[in-house]
């Protein structure tokens, strides 16, 4: 079996069929599925047009967002949905948009939770307001008692126990875990999990996301300071892609692994400068997360209940199976 499929869960698989059968039958019976932006078929929605927000705490020059974005863009253009997509880092400010997009009087909200106190006061009054909202990529742990209807993502903290094995299969003794956002609760559990089952030593190494100058600096800083660290796991595409340069600069021996992917990534790990990634599949949390508002309010649709959240992920990427995954992330899809 393909080491990438392996431990998605099989809730996600089911899910993802069951809301894209939904979601593709068109009202002009006969006539053939129109092709979408990245050259997928699928039928598109003859509903009544919706307006959905997309807010996401998406710092400057993050490429995984843009990932997340284009799974919305397909999702809405199949629904017949206006997508208004407004991201910023700062959870004061994310809680403005989501309060912006209430005043609006949107048909349904998605949203991510890396700060969810910060949150919960707004999402209580998009509810009040008869507002259905959904979350997708952080809050997994936080999703329900929060009041959303549904959440799709990854587990972090699963996927950062996943991670800590792999480094025991590989023979690592010690990690270096890079944050690059602290107080993001997401980042945080995934460190807490490579902790979890790694059976070596870990640091944790806060670093500024938004100056890549500055990551790079601050990881050869402390690959210089300690030369027994033969592993660098960094939390998404871009920061992996920095400490590889790193790694060079500071004249060390440490591999680096990382979560997430992007186009650039894929051909790191082909080139063996990137061990192994973990995807999460962002691309499908956007999809879904705008599909499903859609579905609820057309068919009265609940995934996993409305109980359990749609796992997207964990799944790993390495050379036995990048060359697969590297034709989808030239696409800006994965």
């Amino acid at each position: 079996m393909d080491r990438s499929r392996r431990i998605i869960p099989a809730l996600a698989v089911a899910a993802a069929a069951a809301l894209v059968l939904a979601g593709c039958s068109s009202g002009s019976g006969g006539k053939k599925a129109e092709e979408g932006a990245d050259g997928a078929s699928a039928g598109k929605a003859t509903t009544p047009r919706m307006t959905v927000a997309l807010v996401t705490h998406q710092a400057p020059g993050d490429t995984f967002w843009d990932i997340v974005r284009k799974g919305a863009e397909a999702a809405a253009a199949k629904d017949n949905i206006k997508l208004v997509y407004s991201p910023d880092p700062n959870a004061g400010n994310q809680a403005n948009l989501v309060q912006n997009a209430i005043d609006q009087k949107v048909d349904g909200i998605a949203v991510t939770l890396a700060k969810p106190d910060a949150l919960k006061g707004v999402i209580g009054k998009a509810e009040a307001a008869g507002i259905p909202v959904v979350g997708l990529n952080s809050g997994v742990s936080d999703w329900k008692d929060l009041g959303l209807l549904e959440f799709f993502g990854q587990d972090e903290t699963v996927a950062g126990e996943a991670l800590g094995k792999r480094l025991n299969e590989v023979g690592a003794k010690k990690a270096v875990c890079v944050i690059q956002e602290q107080g993001n609760i997401g980042l945080t559990q995934r460190c807490d999990g490579v902790k979890k089952t790694f059976s070596g030593t870990t640091d944790t190494l806060n670093v500024n996301g938004t100056d890549m100058p500055s990551v790079k600096s601050t990881i050869t800083a402390k690959l210089k300071q300690d030369s027994s660290f033969d592993y660098v796991v960094t939390l998404g595409a871009p920061f992996a892609l920095a400490a590889v340069q790193s790694v060079s600069e500071a004249g060390s021996k440490a591999k680096v692994a990382t979560f997430d992917l992007n186009k650039e990534l894929t051909s790191a790990i082909e080139s063996g400068d990137i061990q192994f990634a973990v995807d999460q599949q962002p691309y499908l949390q956007g999809y879904l997360a705008v599909d499903s508002l859609w579905l609820f309010k057309n068919n009265g649709n609940y995934s996993g209940g409305g109980e359990q959240p749609v796992l997207t992920g964990p799944a790993f990427v390495d050379k036995s199976n990048v060359e697969r995954i590297a034709g989808f992330a030239a696409k800006g899809t994965r």
